[in-house]
């Protein structure tokens, strides 16, 4: 049976030692098995003080999120910004060994929203500068125990990569530590068929983060979850399920992610309908 998670995201942003001092306690008590923890800043949040914090509530770190936003790039970027966003993944790769989180997952080509056409050659190239990229932070994981997940996101919020087909062709020549953060909400968009991509992601699977296709709680959508998770579980992943969503409270992630209008009745609801849903077909 899988670990389900949630993103503290859905409550609060930044999330940082403050938010998880409230929130880890209450997601623990709605009974999830994890927590992701997304990284806006070096530094929100101190790895030790959360990886027992966690412990005291009977919860793991399923995984650390790397954040871009403008500003971190690998890709069709000057050297310095290049530079400055290895050092950023690194102390990502850092925060996940030292919290116990298996992956950093995340966009870590380029800042979302940052958009540009390619032509098949400059597409080439950008996968190639990419790859350049990551090799020291694929290293450093490798040697911490750590994979890295990238992820694929919707054509509206990049350029570089938007399916999984995409996404194993980015990652190609890298070690194995490196492979996929699946992210269903993007997928409904993006893939004809979401559940023949998932099984084409197969052995390539670090992380998967689940919402329903409106970023509500799944469930409470129109996807084939049952049909989802038969082919997750054909993949041989055995990694955490979590929950992905965001607070309309903060303008800048709200504004981010188009969260416009509630998506359900509390950020409480959104989570738990999801977490009840999720037990319910998981078994």
């Amino acid at each position: 049976m899988y670990a389900i998670g949630v993103n503290p995201w859905v409550w609060a942003s930044p999330v940082d030692d403050k938010a998880l001092a409230e929130l880890i306690p209450r997601i623990a008590a709605f009974g999830f098995d994890a927590v992701e923890l997304p990284i806006e800043q070096p530094g929100d949040w101190d790895p030790i003080r959360t990886r027992d914090l966690l412990a005291a509530h009977g919860l793991v770190a399923a995984g650390v999120c790397a954040v871009t936003p403008p500003g971190r790039e690998l890709v069709d970027a000057a050297p310095a910004v290049v530079e400055s966003t290895v050092a950023y993944l690194k102390g990502c790769v850092a925060s996940a060994a030292a919290v116990g989180a298996p992956c950093v997952g995340g966009p870590a080509y380029a800042s979302v929203g940052r958009t540009w056409r390619m032509s098949p050659a400059a597409r080439a190239a950008c996968y190639a500068d990419f790859r350049r990229a990551l090799a020291p932070v694929a290293e450093q994981a490798g040697e911490l125990g750590v994979s890295i997940g990238v992820e694929a996101l919707n054509r509206y919020e990049t350029s570089v990569v938007n399916t999984i087909q995409q996404t194993i062709e980015l990652i190609d020549g890298l070690p194995p530590n490196v492979g996929i953060m699946i992210d269903t909400y993007h997928m409904n968009i993006e893939e004809a068929d979401p559940y023949a991509a998932l099984a084409a992601a197969g052995r390539h699977i670090k992380h998967v983060q689940v919402s329903g296709t409106n970023r509500g709680a799944p469930g409470a959508d129109h996807f084939d979850w049952p049909r989802f998770f038969a082919v997750l579980r054909d993949t041989g992943y055995q990694g955490a399920i979590c929950i992905e969503s965001f607070t309309a409270e903060n303008e800048a992630i709200a504004t981010a992610a188009a969260i416009w209008r509630p998506l359900a009745p509390s950020q409480d609801r959104l989570a738990t309908d999801g977490l009840r849903y999720l037990r319910e077909i998981l078994g």
